[in-house]
């Protein structure tokens, strides 16, 4: 794969099921709109793989009415477009927009009427994001009032401010062509992922406690009145609530975590279970799922109820598998989820319709294909990732080892065509709560196409391997994570095929903070390094990150002695090897000034560096930034290697 085979992968997201009527919407990067381009396709669930179904620019998100005769979805018109709901009948003609909202609206959720739905959408400030103030004046940009922020939690990377912006329930009435959405909620709840209980009276969320308590990370479980009134408390949480769903006619699910105060790091994601209590005291929620070996991933989607149990996406050892929690579960253990689809492969979104289940997966070698999961058996219904596969995918080998401590690790290898030795590329991945897996990852595809054998490890610190491996580095950066790490690349580079003399170092986010810190530590081992989006000094990062005031005092702590040691910047005079740093202008996540620092740092300690910014972009980049900028990106990173291995 090369930079500017970014258009190849098409990835399927979440599917939508009814019946025979099975839809996915499925979008990939087009470098000469700059953007992402894709619609809707229907599949067929007995083979015939599949057929376009919406000729928008961008169609996503498709949701199919209860009583299986529309389809609600969202459609960007154009680049710049901004996602609004629409809704056509399912044996084709014209989409119609239900949505015209200045900031663009949330994935539909159809109402048990088949007539109502409900979104999220941010409702702007009057005056701001081109809408008209007050006197009717619509000022530009740099002509709007300044913000008056007097909270810490007032701005999300990839977003921006959320105060001046903040998020709303609405209802639309798809039956009535004149009908406009109509807005539920006031304040700054926050909510997110709606959806219908039984009756239709009421739409559950997850929203910030006591619907918009200051500096907080707890959610609540709430329940918005569908012809207006203040949300309902249904449930306190543990801690967060997300993805709500009706299971029964009188339980609802979510998925969520359980912390104390602000230490949200590294804490497996439960399935919870709570009564759906609207006029009485708010319920108690129970965790069906076992807190030490079952992690859910949000980013697969809510959870879906089943005959036979609910179903969850789980993160396991580098996979995303589709596990099945029986009915009366309590605290079950991974070993006790049956695994219904995703072995070595990452489930990417997943329906339901009786016993007939489709899902979403991502393998090494795909983006993406629509899986049906019937009768205990799988099979693939799909084949968008046939132009990428003829490209000819480097396959992946699965790395295990041993930290020095005799701790087990674990990783992968994508090698390069040829006999080698090849020359080696070190990527560490961010987080550090996240994980490499058995799924396409375009970064080590291009590397390897290249000439690079890429070693992917995750190491102590990670999701997927228990709890205790995520929380093993909590105030302890830069010990058993480093080890973890450089024990899978011994035990890689013990292998004939690579070339332990060339070997260089790369990551994001956290990773770029690991490739700082090993830069400085370890850097005999490497001929140069990579590091782009990363923590360089955690103390001007916990006044700056739009996470930095609770997110650095849970990995480090409060005290400036122990976010100082922890810090790379801290000892850039130790780092001699070639250090290139990457950074987007609009980071908030880790922002620019944590690349400008290590920068200067090192171009005045004499130390062979250069600074990459990419304008107008955000966190993301390497994930969902402009196609021609992650090209961009690929283009220099190869250039960097070519240079140095």
């Amino acid at each position: 794969m090369r930079p500017e085979d970014i258009e190849l992968p098409a990835a399927p997201g979440a599917p939508a099921l009814h019946g025979d009527l099975l839809l996915v919407g499925v979008t990939a990067a087009d470098l000469a709109a700059n953007s992402y381009r894709g619609g809707l396709h229907r599949v067929g669930v007995d083979g015939g793989g599949a057929k376009e179904f919406t000729r928008g620019f961008r169609d996503v998100a498709p949701a199919i009415s209860p009583d299986g005769t529309q389809v609600a979805f969202l459609r960007s018109d154009g680049p710049a477009g901004k996602p609004q709901v629409h809704v056509m009948p399912v044996d084709g003609g014209e989409a119609r927009p239900v949505t015209a909202l200045p900031l663009g609206a949330g994935a539909p959720v159809w109402a048990p009427d088949s007539r109502r739905i409900a979104f999220v959408a941010r409702v702007p400030e009057p005056g701001r994001y081109g809408t008209a103030a007050a006197d009717g004046d619509t000022p530009s940009a740099d002509e709007e009032a300044p913000r008056r922020i007097t909270r810490l939690d007032y701005r999300y990377d990839d977003i921006g401010f959320v105060t001046d912006r903040p998020a709303h329930v609405f209802v639309v009435d798809t039956a009535d062509p004149a009908a406009r959405p109509r807005r539920l909620t006031e304040g700054h709840g926050e909510p997110l992922n709606p959806a219908w209980t039984p009756t239709g009276e009421h739409i559950l969320v997850g929203a910030k406690r006591d619907w918009g308590a200051e500096d907080t990370l707890r959610a609540d479980l709430y329940a918005i009145p569908a012809d207006g009134g203040a949300p309902i408390l249904v449930a306190r949480s543990a801690g967060t609530v997300e993805h709500p769903v009706m299971v029964a006619d009188d339980t609802v699910a979510f998925l969520g975590e359980a912390f104390d105060g602000v230490a949200a790091v590294a804490r497996n994601v439960g399935l919870w279970t709570v009564p759906l209590t609207l006029d009485g005291p708010p319920g108690e929620p129970r965790r069906l799922t076992d807190v030490e070996t079952v992690d859910c991933e949000p980013d697969a989607g809510r959870p879906v109820a089943t005959a036979s149990g609910v179903l969850v996406a789980v993160r396991n050892r580098g996979a995303v598998e589709l596990r099945r929690v029986a009915s009366g579960a309590d605290g079950a253990t991974l070993s006790e989820l049956a695994l219904v689809a995703g072995e070595l492969a990452v489930v990417k979104g997943f329906a339901a319709d009786g016993d007939r289940v489709v899902c979403s997966v991502s393998t090494w070698d795909t983006a993406g294909e629509v899986v049906l999961a019937e009768d205990e058996t799988t099979r693939r219904l799909t084949d968008f990732s046939a132009p990428l596969r003829a490209r000819g995918p480097r396959p992946v080998v699965e790395i295990k080892a041993s930290a020095p401590d005799g701790y087990a690790t674990h990783g992968w290898l994508v090698l390069p065509e040829g006999d080698g030795p090849h020359p080696v590329i070190l990527v560490v991945h961010g987080g550090p709560f996240r994980y490499y897996s058995w799924g396409f990852f375009d970064e080590a595809q291009v590397y390897a196409a290249a000439g690079y054998a890429v070693v992917l490890p995750n190491p102590r610190g990670s999701a997927g391997y228990g709890e205790r491996h995520g929380q093993a580095i909590i105030g302890a950066l830069g010990t058993v994570d480093v080890a973890d790490v450089l024990s899978v690349l011994d035990a890689t580079l013990e292998r004939p095929d690579l070339d332990p003399t060339r070997v260089g170092v790369m990551g994001g986010s956290y990773g770029g903070w690991m490739v700082g810190w090993l830069a400085a530590h370890h850097g005999h081992r490497f001929r140069a390094a990579w590091s782009e989006r990363a923590v360089n000094c955690w103390e001007s990062f916990a006044g700056t990150s739009d996470i930095g005031w609770w997110f650095a005092d849970a990995y480090c702590g409060p005290t400036p002695g122990a976010r100082t040691a922890m810090s790379p910047l801290t000892h850039a005079d130790r780092i001699s090897i070639p250090f290139a740093i990457a950074h987007s202008e609009q980071d908030w996540r880790c922002p620019v000034e944590q690349a400008q620092r290590m920068y200067v740092k090192l171009h005045r300690n004499g130390t062979p560096t250069q600074l990459l910014l990419f304008p107008g972009e955000g966190h993301e980049l390497t994930r969902s930034g402009t196609p021609r900028h992650r090209k961009q990106r690929f283009d220099a990173v190869l250039d960097w290697w070519s240079h140095h291995l």
